[in-house]
């Protein structure tokens, strides 16, 4: 058995992913490049109100679907010290 790279349910060793929809969300996300500045102004200098807003725009500036930008985000956010690991 593998294992699907996107949800890492169990497929078929025939299989790479467990469903077309996992494809395309993972190869979406590895497109998904959010540069350092960004990340930076987001963090330090706007609210979260203000932060909600300027992802929104940032997924339908470049076409990204936002929970995925989201999730890129709070994970490069947690590498370079924006926020801590949640438990």
């Amino acid at each position: 058995m593998s294992h699907c790279p996107f949800c890492q349910k169990k497929i078929a060793m025939s299989k790479a992913f467990c469903s077309r929809s996992c494809k395309e969300n993972y190869f979406q996300l590895i497109a998904i490049q959010v540069p350092k500045p960004f990340l930076k102004r987001i963090y330090i200098f706007c609210n979260p109100e203000q932060r909600e807003e300027e992802i929104e725009n940032f997924a339908n500036r470049h076409g990204w679907r936002l929970d995925l930008l989201k999730n890129k985000i709070n994970e490069l956010a947690q590498e370079n010290g924006y926020t801590k690991l949640s438990d």
